[in-house]
């Protein structure tokens, strides 16, 4: 996320970056193993939470005129605002394709996790997440939600069902994975989580929330070395993981104490 200085410089009043970062910032659920809630690690959302958010994001774009160009019109045109030199215009052809694209369109967001302005970046990420949260079938995204409702009030037997169907039914579906992973790590399964965060990665190497999700289950299991390994390897897809740096500081200083108790 952009400073206001960087908004106003790219031409963002402070009204819409704002109200920008608090749609953001309120999509974001609790917290999670090691940091927050999801995807073990990276933030965890409802495919529908998500969604709302990002169409809010449109609908606040498309209302402030003076902050923000018209949005992309078509595919084309969002493939023309990719490539634009004005930061709001590539946010806003982030932002139409979370609402329109499909996992094929993932190639281009991980191309904005690196774009010049963070408020880009920013967007860029939330729209991966929304990507992977759309299986293309209404009836499992809906047993989706219901699973992570029922992740988030702490029945986690009754989610880890729930997924299981999701990935008996969609076992290509990455993101069916991904959350039982998450739902076998807070009721204490690391060992199944990894497992399930291997399946994430056969069928969405890219997607950082299993990567980092793996240094977290090494983490707890005080595989520091590993632990490290595959956080810098989250790192490497998706650089602006600040959390994640932190814990690869907090692994290695762990490191050095295990070493210097073990002389």
């Amino acid at each position: 996320m952009t400073s206001t200085r960087e908004a106003r410089a790219a031409g963002t009043s402070d009204a819409s970056t704002a109200a920008t970062t608090r749609i953001i910032a309120a999509a974001r659920i609790g917290t999670a193993p090691g940091m927050r809630t999801s995807s073990i690690y990276a933030p965890m959302r409802r495919p529908d939470a998500v969604a709302a958010m990002v169409l809010l994001v449109a609908a606040l774009t498309a209302a402030a005129p003076p902050a923000f160009p018209e949005p992309p019109r078509s595919r084309t045109e969002a493939l023309a605002a990719l490539r634009s030199a004005e930061v709001t215009a590539r946010a806003e052809a982030v932002v139409w394709f979370a609402n329109r694209g499909a996992m094929a369109d993932a190639p281009l967001l991980h191309e904005r996790l690196r774009d010049e302005s963070g408020f880009v970046r920013s967007y860029a990420e939330q729209a991966l997440w929304l990507l992977w949260s759309r299986s293309g079938d209404a009836d499992i995204d809906r047993t989706m939600a219901r699973g992570v409702e029922q992740m988030e009030a702490g029945n986690l037997a009754e989610s880890i069902a729930t997924f299981a169907e999701v990935i008996r039914r969609r076992p290509d579906f990455a993101e069916g994975w991904n959350k039982r992973a998450t739902a076998y790590y807070l009721a204490g399964e690391p060992r199944k989580s990894l497992a399930d965060c291997d399946e994430v990665l056969k069928r969405n190497p890219r997607h950082f929330g299993a990567l980092s999700g793996i240094g977290q289950i090494y983490f707890r299991l005080e595989e520091y070395e590993k632990a490290i390994q595959w956080w810098r390897r989250a790192l490497e897809v998706n650089p602006n993981m600040v959390g994640v740096e932190l814990n690869i500081k907090g692994a290695e200083t762990l490191m050095k104490d295990k070493r210097r108790r073990s002389i």
